[in-house]
Formats: structure tokens, C-alpha cells, sequence
């Protein structure tokens, strides 16, 4: 996190004559909600007038929850997520939708409840009486609709700033304590009374404070997204001239509506239905679309080599079921001069979305119209800060937190790829991620593991305390006769003695494969010693008598793969210092087809019926359908894979159980015997596509 020095720079040299415009258009948005829903008339405000979903006559006036979120945009977005935010709405399925507290009750009843709270809450500010909102328990539910609520009624008590998330973050940048658990609204007026007593910020107004927040200090990480407009790109023309992008799946309505990736699959499996059960890759995706946020970075493409332009999103989600097809809209400020043709096919954006590496962003952006295709530059160190790939950086920041992680999943899904990555990171080799070339990270790790800042161990069972931490070892220097011991440091032990040395750098040790380890034996007393508040804490090795203690600026990574054994069996006193990440099977690494084949969606439906038929435990991870590191492409690479790869895991997890085999395979499988088909490479894609992925597949790019 940014430190006060930084702010205060920052805050000397931002242009607050730049907000003047953007502050008048966010009170001419202030003064226009004040005028449609007074704060006299909220106790006898008609549902009818608040509630999202419903069909408004013509020419009437917007409902106060749409208002607030897709006509104000100036005054603060709560953009985003779905329409559960405001609290109570009607659903297109005829049913209305109500939080947690008010299920049970009719929608009128319900609506009289919501609105109760609301003017109490209104009542309590204009009283002074800002602890009274914590007792109003509904409004919980809606956080960014209530605070943005109160700071369009109140603006002198509070911020246009409205996810907890993120104040929370900008309360622990100005060093004041977060408190999790507490009304968005209160967060809101503790950064408030922190601005106060800054002096950088005196005269501010809450725009000034708001812009200039999200603009140094955004808590959001962004991924970047490949979108096609249409198929090989033909509704380029009209998303350019008109300023957006849009994709199809009308028949979805809008995406608002949807408050998971789980409810949005199967409105997906009513209108496309796959064998195996629907897209959850596809929910997600169309969800991350409509979640895109004013500067977020996409990329327009044709087909797998031709990028038409690359954009800066400019607005929020809508949905535009007036528009002929492709309902789905999202503002975008199109910049077409980076339009090229790249130098080798990007395999994965055969889909509509696919997420872009930042470093491949960057190759993209450096690219100038006419200059020719874009080179290969592998993602070669040039001096120019990377952003971190989104998984890193959630490494990271669980390592800041709380000092050590496991990342757990099944095998092959890139557990220890990922650490490597962080411990890559953490060495100031943040160039060599992403789509660096392979053998640039490789020598990138080479290098790294070399160095003494990092060290990476594999445990096993015959792995113990005096490998670890400290014992006797046989002397090899030794002359005389007979067996020499001396006493030896372990790894840990040597590692911490190099951090203690060096306070101002971060060591890391990744340990692969740590629940194949007895973890108890292992890290003996030094378990304690894990958790940060008890660095430097010295403790007598119970073998040297010596005083030991772990330096604060000391990380560990574990690998674990939740095949063998499940984060459950751990040592409960190893998982209480641990944080957990999971790393499972990404759909978006397989991206591509195989002949008839699309490889992500065969994967994914497979993963469907091992999960469904074994646990989610036993799926298979990307790593099974890739070549140095990009999707397969060739029948004869599928075949490899499959029936070398997939199928011998596969057995070995059914146990002899052909019936189960059967299950997972289903007409793969000859069903008297229990063995899986053999058959050429080019028939294989044929049967796989039969097998896994029948029915109609979304838009192609």
C-alpha cells in the first residue's frame, strides 16, 4: 500500500480545476433526484416509484433505484453486480426478489418495511444521529444504494464513495484502521473525519476527493478483455462509429438481473442446451462483461490475429433490447490506431471474450497504425513497469496479510507455476510473467533460485525437523574413524539466519507438494513463530539450545494438491497460520478447438461430470490439454493427452469401478468391458465434440 508521503505528492500535483465540470454536472444529477423524490414525500413513496424491473408507463419518470444507478453517473457509479443491491426488485421471471430480512412477506409488506428504514435513516442524519444507521438492519443489504442515498440527500456528511470495499482501503491508506462488518455508511464518514485532519486536503470538496482517489489510488485490480464485435467482426463498423461494445445472448434479457454465475447458467442451459449441462465459463464471462467499469481496458478483435482497435470503457453496462440484436452494451472510447495484424495466432480468442496479459496488452499499446504487425517481444524486460497478472497479485496480497499461504486445488491446474510466479514478483521479475516467452521465465527462475533470496523445497514423508529447522548430520569432512556428526542448520533455519542479515529485502521459501510432509514434525515449535505478530519472537531449538527467531520480512509459499488429500486433514494448527488460495481449472487457458472440438468447452463439461460423479477435488487442470504453455491444436497432441493423460488419472481416481468410469466417459467407455475406445486421432475430436459439447455454442469470434 501507498505510504502518506505518497498521497501527499500526489494530492500537491493533482489539477482539482479539472473537476469543476464533472463537480456542476454531478449537482445539476443531485438537484434532479431532490426534485423527483423530495425527502418529504419518502414515507408515503408508492413501490412502483422505487423498485427496478417493473415496465413504466410512457413518459413517466425513472424509478428512484434506476435513477440512482444508471442516470447519475457523475454523482458516483454503484454499477455493477446485479440489481440484488437495491434491496427488493422485480424479477423478469414475474417473482420479486427480496434480501435476506424481508423473504416471507408480500411485496407491499416488504416495501413498507425497506422504506420505514430508509427515512429513519434519513431522519437519524439530518438529526446529527449518524450511530442510529447501524441499527437498521434491512438497508444492510443494500450498501452502495444506501450510502450513495445518504450523500445525495446529506453531501455535507458524507463522500461519493459507496463500496465498502474500497473504502476501507482508502481508510487504510490515509492510516486510519478499517473496520470490517460495519455499515458502508460508517466507513464512509470515518474517511471523511480522516480527510479532515489532513492538511493536503483542506478546502476539498467530496468530487475532488472521490476523482482524485480512484484516479492514484483505484482499489480495483482490472483484468483486460478481449471482446468481438460479432462474428470475424461484423458489427465493427457501428460499435466504432457509436462509441460501444455489444454481444449477443438476447434471449438472457438483461444482465442485471442475474445475481450469479450459477442463476445465469441456467437461463444459459434453457436456451442453449449442452449435454453435459451448460456453460458456468460462459456465465461468468458475460457477468465480468456486464461488470466492466468506466476505465477498464478492452480489446476489439477479428477472428485470432487481427486486433481493429483497443479501448477505454467510458460507462456501465445497459441493456438495449430495442437495438435489432446484441442487447448487451457497454460504452467504450475506441482508440482504432492500434489496429495490426499480430504475428502469430492467439489460439484462445476463438470465443467472444478472452482475458489479455497485461505484458501482451502493453506489446499491443506500443504498437503504432501503419507500423506493420506487432513483434514478438515475448514480454522482454524494457524498463516500463508491468501490472501483475490478477492471480499473482492475490498471492501477494495474502503473503502481506498474513505471511504465509497454501495455494490448493487439483493437479494440473498451475499451483506451483503461480508461486514461482509471486516468488518471480517478489525478485523485481515481474517482466518474465504472463505472456513472456517460456524460456525467458524459465532462465528468469533459474536465476532467481540461484540467488539467495529464494529457496524452494519439495516435501515427502521421510522429510523432517532436521531438514527443516536444525539437527545432527553425518560429517563428510570428517577424517578420523567412525561416524562424525555435526550439528547442521536446515533450510528454514539457513533462510531466516540470510533475512536477518538483510531486513530490507523479502526472502520467500516455496514449499511443493507440503501436505505430502509431516507438518507438525516438520516446522516443530516454529509453528508458533509463523504468524506475524510473533516474528523476532526468540525461542531455544530444543536440539542446539541456540535462540531462534523467524525475521518479519520472511514469506512462505505451499503448493498442495487437494487430489491426495483435502485442506481438512491438515493439522489445525497449520491451517489457522495459513491463508488459502485457491488455484482450480481455468476454461480460459484451453481456449481454442481441435477440429470439430472446442477444447474449453469439452473441458469444462468433463470437469462437470467429475465433480458430480467424484468431488470437485479429483477434476482435471488445464495443464493436461497445453504445449509449452499454450492450447493444444493438433489431433495427435488431444490424443496424446487423452488417452496418456486424462484417461490414466481417470482410472486411477474410479479405482476399478468401470460403471463410474462409464459416468465420466459415457460412450467412450465400452460399457460391457469398462475399457476406455481406442481410436485414430482424427475420429477422436469427432467423438469428444459428440460426447461433450452437442448443442448450439454461443457468438464466435
Amino acid at each position: 500500500m501507498t505510504n502518506a508521503v505518497d498521497v501527499r505528492t500526489a494530492a500537491a500535483e493533482f489539477d482539482r480545476a479539472a473537476v469543476a465540470d464533472v463537480e456542476s454536472a454531478a449537482e445539476d444529477e443531485r438537484k434532479q433526484v431532490l426534485a423527483q423524490f423530495p425527502l418529504e414525500e419518502w414515507a408515503e413513496l408508492p413501490l412502483e416509484r422505487y423498485a427496478l424491473g417493473q415496465a413504466p408507463p410512457p413518459g413517466s419518470e425513472p424509478t428512484y433505484c434506476r435513477l440512482l444507478e444508471f442516470l447519475t453517473p457523475n454523482l458516483g457509479s454503484i454499477r455493477g453486480g446485479s440489481a440484488a443491491k437495491h434491496i427488493m426488485y422485480h424479477h423478469n421471471s414475474g417473482e420479486w426478489r427480496l434480501a435476506a430480512p424481508l423473504r416471507g412477506m408480500d411485496p407491499q409488506e416488504a416495501w413498507v418495511e425497506l422504506r420505514g428504514q430508509f427515512v429513519r435513516a434519513f431522519d437519524a442524519v439530518a438529526a446529527g444521529d449518524f450511530d442510529a444507521l447501524d441499527d437498521l438492519e434491512v438497508l444492510r443489504y443494500g450498501p452502495t444504494l444506501v450510502t450513495k442515498s445518504l450523500t445525495t440527500y446529506f453531501p455535507q456528511h458524507f463522500l461519493p464513495i459507496y463500496a465498502a470495499e474500497h473504502l476501507r482501503t482508502f481508510v487504510t491508506l490515509l492510516g486510519g484502521e478499517a473496520q470490517a462488518g460495519v455499515p458502508a455508511a460508517r466507513t464512509n464518514r470515518q474517511l471523511r473525519e480522516l480527510l479532515r485532519t489532513r492538511e493536503e486536503f483542506e478546502g476539498w470538496t467530496g468530487q475532488e476527493v472521490m476523482r482524485f482517489l480512484y484516479k492514484h489510488f483505484n482499489p480495483r485490480r482490472r483484468t483486460i478483455w478481449k471482446i468481438a464485435p460479432g462474428e470475424r467482426g461484423r458489427l465493427w463498423e457501428e460499435c466504432r462509429n457509436g462509441g460501444f461494445i455489444c454481444v449477443g445472448w438476447d434471449e438472457l434479457g438483461d444482465l442485471g438481473q442475474y445475481q450469479s454465475d450459477t442463476e445465469l447458467k441456467q437461463f444459459l442451459d434453457a436456451h442453449w442446451p449442452r449435454s453435459s449441462g451448460g456453460s458456468l465459463t460462459l456465465a461468468r464471462r458475460l457477468l465480468a462483461f456486464r461488470d466492466l467499469e468506466a476505465g477498464d481496458r478492452v480489446v476489439a478483435n477479428r477472428g485470432t490475429d487481427e486486433i481493429l482497435a483497443t479501448g477505454r470503457v467510458d460507462g456501465s453496462y445497459r441493456h438495449a433490447p430495442d437495438r435489432p440484436e446484441f442487447h448487451h452494451v457497454v460504452p467504450v472510447v475506441w482508440d482504432a490506431s492500434r489496429a495490426q495484424k499480430l504475428s502469430k495466432p492467439q489460439h484462445g480468442w476463438r470465443s467472444t471474450f478472452a482475458k489479455v496479459d497485461p505484458s501482451l496488452f502493453a506489446s499491443f499499446t506500443a504498437h503504432t497504425a501503419g507500423s506493420g504487425s506487432v513483434p514478438d517481444t515475448g514480454g522482454a524486460r524494457t524498463g516500463t513497469p508491468v501490472a501483475l497478472p490478477e492471480d499473482v497479485q492475490a498471492v501477494l496480497d495474502a503473503l502481506e496479510r498474513k505471511g504465509q499461504v497454501i495455494l490448493h486445488g487439483p493437479p494440473g491446474t498451475g499451483k506451483t507455476r503461480l508461486a514461482l510466479g509471486a516468488a518471480l514478483a517478489l525478485a523485481g521479475r515481474a517482466d518474465v510473467l504472463g505472456g513472456a516467452d517460456p524460456r525467458q521465465r524459465a532462465e528468469a527462475q533459474a536465476e532467481m533460485l540461484h540467488g539467495d533470496r529464494v529457496r524452494m523445497v519439495t516435501f515427502h514423508p521421510s522429510y523432517g525437523y532436521e531438514d527443516f529447522v536444525e539437527g545432527f548430520k553425518p560429517d563428510l569432512s570428517a577424517t578420523g574413524p567412525g561416524l562424525t556428526l555435526a550439528l547442521t542448520d536446515g533450510l528454514f533455519h539457513d533462510l531466516c539466519g540470510r533475512a536477518s542479515a538483510q531486513p530490507d529485502q523479502t526472502f520467500l521459501l516455496v514449499i511443493d507438494e507440503i501436505n505430502r510432509g509431516d507438518l507438525p514434525r516438520i516446522f516443530g515449535e516454529l509453528i508458533t513463530l509463523l504468524e506475524l505478530d510473533k516474528r523476532s519472537l526468540p525461542v531455544a531449538l530444543p536440539v542446539s539450545k541456540r535462540a531462534f527467531s523467524v525475521p518479519p520480512n520472511v514469506r512462505v509459499i505451499g503448493t498442495m494438491n487437494t487430489a491426495d488429500r483435502s485442506i481438512s486433514h491438515l493439522d489445525a494448527a497449520v491451517r489457522r497460520r495459513f491463508a488459502f488460495l485457491p488455484v482450480g481449472p481455468d476454461p480460459d487457458a484451453v481456449s481454442g478447438t481441435v477440429g470439430p472440438l472446442d477444447l474449453a468447452a469439452f473441458f469444462e463439461s468433463l470437469n462437470t461430470r467429475i465433480a458430480s460423479h467424484l468431488d470437485a477435488d479429483h477434476q482435471i487442470g488445464h495443464a493436461y490439454l497445453l504445449r509449452d504453455g499454450e492450447p493444444i491444436v493438433t489431433e495427435e497432441d488431444l490424443a496424446a493427452a487423452f488417452h496418456h493423460e486424462v484417461i490414466p488419472l481417470l482410472e486411477d481416481y474410479c479405482l476399478g469401478r468401470a460403471e463410474l468410469l462409464h459416468r465420466i466417459l459415457g460412450a467412450l467407455v465400452d460399457a460391457e468391458t469398462g475399457r476406455p475406445l481406442l481410436m485414430p486421432p482424427q475420429d477422436l475430436a469427432d467423438a469428444l465434440a459428440t460426447e461433450f459439447t452437442s448443442g448450439a455454442p454461443g457468438p464466435d469470434a
